[in-house]
């Protein structure tokens, strides 16, 4: 994801001192030039990049919101408004000359079903360029099911999916594989999970950047229903609901538990542990607390509980190092009589 440096004043009086030296341009010659209709002939990166150096004024054609643009052309002078897909954008007087405007790119800019055209307005007429402002960097938040197979439809939920491509994603060892979009929206893609996906991530791409899923095809152990219990079941014999709707961290729904004080359960599994090194779980509370957690009757494991989901990664060095999984066992254990808790994305890490 690419880092937005704070811009100190500095740093645009560089840019202002490079533009200078770039235009080359008199007082005399600017204010006969800028008489006449204004014209766009490039745009341009300001600023400095990630490393800290001064970007080249090398011409584009796509720009990122929250980053500044140098617009080079002539008869800026005498402007009065500068538009991004028809969005007024603010810009400084002191950083304009009549070949030269710096301009930040304003973070709500629309960037969908837009014009894809810059605008400078003066009082000696208007001036259009193509110039397209790209989206963010996409974000990915869930996709259902986790364990999905070949040929299964599945829905991505994130945001900024702009024109997506979606791919199984590169591994160390494993080339990026396409994956087919059936629809899309800025906030949701459908895709086909082609051969061989298993234990794979999936990636969404669009002009700006990746979002790679956190979880790999095949892992969930729990993902909107439970998968491989064996048996077991909470020792009160009740207060479990594995289909709940009205709150989840990933995909629609999530495992509330509605714990008495000190209740618990214990459930079956049989799951080789070779290809992962952590377990992972979102957990959220009715109040904030603590659950004992354990793998195969051992050492207890204290997942904090609080009311808002927080997502964590349990190393299996933290849980005995297990090469396999025959039970786990949950536990309230806040000792002020019970609390009601939600379970999502309940599954493994690869290593």
């Amino acid at each position: 994801m690419k880092n937005i440096k704070i811009v100190s004043l500095a740093a645009c009086m560089a840019w202002m001192l490079s533009l200078m030296l770039f235009s080359s341009c008199s007082n005399d010659e600017s204010a006969s030039a800028s008489s006449g209709a204004p014209e766009i002939e490039s745009v341009m990166p300001s600023g400095y990049d990630e490393a800290g150096n001064l970007k080249p004024l090398t011409p584009v054609t796509i720009g990122d919101p929250k980053n500044y643009y140098v617009i080079h052309g002539k008869g800026f002078l005498t402007t009065t408004k500068v538009y991004f897909n028809d969005f007024d954008t603010y810009f400084r007087p002191t950083f304009v000359t009549d070949t030269d405007i710096i301009v930040l790119i304003d973070e709500d800019t629309p960037y969908a079903n837009a014009s894809n055209k810059l605008k400078v307005v003066t009082e000696n007429g208007t001036a259009e360029f193509d110039f397209q402002v790209a989206p963010p960097v996409p974000t990915f938040s869930s996709y259902n099911y986790i364990n999905c197979a070949e040929g299964d439809q599945v829905t991505i939920k994130g945001k900024y999916f702009l024109n997506p491509v979606v791919t199984l994603a590169k591994t160390a060892t494993q080339p990026a594989v396409p994956v087919e979009v059936i629809s899309s929206t800025l906030e949701q893609i459908v895709v086909k999970i082609p051969a061989n996906a298993n234990m794979r991530n999936l990636a969404v791409t669009n002009i700006s950047g990746t979002a790679t899923s956190l979880e790999a095809i095949g892992t969930a152990l729990f993902d909107d229903k439970l998968y491989g219990m064996q048996w077991g079941g909470p020792w009160s014999g009740k207060g479990v609901d594995f289909d709940f709707a009205g709150d989840s961290y990933q995909g629609d729904k999530s495992w509330q538990w509605t714990f008495g004080g000190w209740d618990g359960g214990n459930w079956g599994f049989d799951i080789d542990m070779t290809p992962y090194k952590s377990l992972r779980v979102a957990v959220k509370g009715a109040k904030n607390g603590q659950v004992n957690f354990s793998v195969n009757g051992g050492a207890n494991y204290v997942i904090p509980v609080t009311t808002t989901w927080v997502y964590m990664e349990i190393p299996l060095s933290k849980l005995g190092n297990p090469t396999s999984i025959t039970m786990l066992t949950f536990q309230e254990s806040n000792n002020d009589g019970g609390n009601t808790v939600l379970f999502d994305d309940l599954g493994f890490v690869l290593k």
